[in-house]
């Protein structure tokens, strides 16, 4: 298919709605300029909308990935190992769909593995696939959870994002500073308080 030509786009869980093609894109980011009060003629924003869809290709490049096939390929072999699996700081680059304004910063994800284990850099690249989409950030915890639970099966999840939002620190109450904390437990998680306890504090120690 011509990677310029309009094409099934995801709405929600349903291919519902058609995506516009590049060059309605590039119109859409000239329309803006222009109603922003700018001549998207001159000579500085001439390029503005190429630099504007390809960025919003990258911003959003999680639409076009699949968190199944990351979590597909799995290891038996973890010779009884059945503690926590913890990954800190692994970075957020979101944006609020909401306003469309950026959220940033970490998530610490742990999982209780029961007969088999998945390469911790595919548990990052769940996050970054998640992230890379429209979100709010009460729904990106969940679906990073839910997402694991489903395809490996733990004994437990544990997920906690801390992230800024661009949304309220540069319009609005303009409140910098005030990050906004997430969780979202599942099985041993959220049966074991010590264990919970464990997390965090292993998480943002």
């Amino acid at each position: 298919m011509d990677a310029h030509a309009t094409k099934p786009v995801l709405v929600g869980n349903d291919a519902v709605s058609l995506r516009p093609s590049r060059e309605e894109a590039l119109k859409a980011v000239r329309t803006l300029l222009a109603w922003a009060g700018d001549n998207p003629d001159r000579e500085g924003l001439k390029d503005t909308p190429k630099r504007v869809v390809d960025a919003y290709a990258e911003w959003f490049e999680g639409y076009e990935a699949d968190p199944a096939k990351e979590l597909s390929r799995t290891f038996e072999d973890v010779q009884g190992y059945d503690d926590m699996v913890l990954l800190r700081d692994i970075e957020v680059e979101s944006h609020c769909e909401h306003h469309m304004a950026p959220f940033l910063g970490k998530a610490y994800v742990a999982y209780m593995p029961t007969e088999k284990v998945v390469g911790i850099s595919k548990i990052a690249r769940v996050v970054e696939i998640f992230s890379k989409r429209l979100q709010t950030q009460e729904v990106l915890t969940n679906q990073i959870a839910q997402s694991i639970e489903d395809h490996l099966h733990p004994a437990g999840v544990a997920v906690l994002i801390d992230a800024e939002h661009q949304c309220m620190t540069t319009r609005g109450v303009h409140h910098r500073h005030v990050s906004t904390i997430t969780t979202r437990f599942t099985g041993a998680f959220k049966d074991n308080p010590a264990l919970t306890e464990r997390f965090l504090k292993l998480a943002k120690g």
